[in-house]
């Protein structure tokens, strides 16, 4: 059985604590531009009639419930996650939407998945991967179960490059998204977000992970001037 380590516990039950007001959040201090990040990163997957797709740390169900508007009836989505408050909720979500039938969720860890080898056509993780403790073997977890041929589709928050932006975005980032988040929810959860973000790897260290865990026709696409970036991956 997986241990959870320090890290992995307090990350579990600040996602708790914020999952009610975690939507409302997301929207409000992305302005809705999340939602055209999760649907461009879907749409770099290749699912077939009766495929199946994995969406780790699924959150609420957004990702999950963009990949069944996405892909036919036939395919089949595993929505997975740490915490189980934000499982709570996005089984709400499922329960009410017209795919309850094709989306089941699962609360497990990114580094043990409890699924078989090589079952799913495509793996989808967004603003989860700088969550993972151990993202290495998070990395590899993906590959184990992704089919050869398999995509994984990676969505994160960046650092852009332009000097300018930078300094708004670090502004906003540092200072305005702890007070908004404070107001609504827990403002240290919306102070760990920005801290998280800057110490992840940049675009080519990153994809030096992936490779490390197996991953190979590696490319990324950065989006909004550098804020989020995607990661696509396939498993040879």
């Amino acid at each position: 059985m997986f241990k959870l380590s320090d890290k992995g516990r307090g990350i579990r039950e600040m996602f708790d604590t914020i999952a009610p007001r975690y939507d409302l959040l997301n929207r409000l201090l992305s302005l809705g531009i999340d939602r055209r990040w999760r649907a461009f990163a879907v749409r770099q997957l290749q699912i077939p009639e009766g495929g199946r797709v994995l969406d780790v740390a699924t959150g609420t169900g957004d990702v999950a419930l963009e990949i069944a508007t996405r892909t036919p009836d036939s395919v089949r989505i595993v929505g997975e996650d740490l915490t189980q408050g934000m499982l709570r909720i996005g089984q709400e979500k499922i329960a009410a939407s017209a795919f309850a039938h094709r989306i089941f969720l699962v609360n497990a860890p990114c580094e043990a998945m409890p699924h078989p080898g090589s079952v799913f056509d495509g793996v989808t993780i967004a603003f989860g991967i700088r969550n993972v403790v151990d993202r290495l073997a998070g990395l590899q977890e993906m590959v184990r179960v992704l089919k050869p041929g398999g995509r994984a589709v990676i969505l994160e928050f960046s650092n852009p490059r332009s000097r300018l932006f930078k300094a708004l975005y670090y502004f906003y980032f540092r200072r305005v998204l702890p007070f908004i988040g404070g107001l609504l929810s827990k403002r240290s959860a919306y102070q760990y977000l920005p801290d998280s973000v800057l110490e992840f790897p940049d675009q080519q260290t990153f994809k030096g992970m992936m490779a490390e865990a197996g991953f190979t026709d590696l490319r990324h696409f950065d989006l909004t001037f550098g804020i989020a970036t995607i990661y696509v991956g396939v498993r040879p």
